[in-house]
This record gives C-alpha cells, sequence and structure tokens, in this order.
C-alpha cells in the first residue's frame, strides 16, 4: 500500500515527481537560508538509483545524509516553510529527517509555518514537490513497513523444525 502525502509549501516552481522506490539510501541538501536544492539516492530492489537534483544552485551548505539501508529507513519529515521576501511564494526553509534508528537535522532556519507528519509503522519510499531556484515545495510517498514480530518467526521455526521428515516429500507425491 502506498500513500501519497503533502507537498507542503509554495506553489512556485514547476512539479517534480521521483516516483515509488524500496526506499531511500542518501539525501543530499544544499542550503542556507532555506533549502536551495535536495536529491536523493532511492533503493530498487538492492541497486542504487540517483533521482534528479530538485531546486537551484545557490546555497553555501551541503550535507549528505546516509542511511545504512535496510536496517535503516525514514520514517518522517518535518520542517517549516515560509516566503524569503515579502509578497513572493513560500519555499522550504528547513527540513529534519526522522529514521528508525536517528534524526538528521534541522537543516536550514526554522522559520515560518512549521509542517510534520507522523507515521507510525511505515517508511518513505519516494519524494515529489515543486522546485525552481529553491525547494518550493515538499511531499514523499509512504509505504507500510514490513516486519514480522520475533514472536511470530519464532513459532514459524518450531513449526518447520517440529515437522516431520520427508513430509513435504510424501505430500508432492499424493498430489
Amino acid at each position: 500500500m502506498k500513500i501519497a502525502v503533502g507537498p507542503w509549501g509554495g506553489n512556485g516552481g514547476t512539479d517534480w515527481d521521483d516516483g515509488c522506490y524500496s526506499g531511500v539510501k542518501q539525501i543530499k541538501l544544499v542550503y542556507d537560508r532555506c533549502i536551495d536544492s535536495i536529491t536523493v539516492v532511492y533503493d530498487k530492489n538492492g541497486k542504487p538509483v540517483k533521482g534528479e537534483k530538485h531546486g537551484g544552485n545557490g546555497g553555501t551548505i551541503t550535507v549528505e545524509i546516509k542511511l545504512t539501508y535496510p536496517e535503516e529507513y525514514l520514517i518522517s519529515i518535518s520542517g517549516h516553510y515560509s516566503s524569503l521576501v515579502h509578497g513572493m511564494p513560500p519555499v522550504i526553509r528547513s527540513l529534519t529527517f526522522k529514521s528508525n534508528k536517528r534524526t538528521f537535522g534541522p537543516f536550514g532556519v526554522e522559520e515560518g509555518i512549521p509542517f510534520y507528519f507522523p507515521m507510525e509503522g511505515g517508511r518513505i519510499i519516494g519524494f515529489k514537490g515543486r522546485s525552481g531556484w529553491y525547494l518550493d515545495s515538499i511531499g514523499f510517498y509512504l509505504s507500510r513497513v514490513q516486519s514480522k514480530p520475533i514472536t511470530k518467526r519464532v513459532q514459524r521455526w518450531l513449526q518447520k523444525s517440529l515437522e516431520p521428515k520427508g513430509s513435504k516429500q510424501n505430500q508432492s507425491a499424493s498430489m
């Protein structure tokens, strides 16, 4: 099950949509007074896929967030958006990324309207938004985390180990 969430921010720039993948491996942000650009490296069935750079060429600070995927995955994003100049459309001013293991950020300036989307039992598998000279807005795609409680795994292991030897062969031979 995939869910599209957002976007938050302004309506400047043009639409972009990286689509959905298995997960997120790395995020590169360039920022200063706002988020100038974002580039994401996704995982697609075990292979890295680099998305396009979204945003402009400004910004003086570059940060690269590297997740230890697949053990670590993004579970939420929060931030702020507001106009840099009175009368202009809002842009993304700050971003904070939270994985199932740690928090990255905040990056940028925490001014303007805050946004946050808490997600229990989900992971971020893609990004979308609007961009021009800056990252104007951001949204993302979520998927349910496919994890089985340890008790279920132990029960299945016990069932298999207690199964009489040769029972699978006997079943397939009688079919």
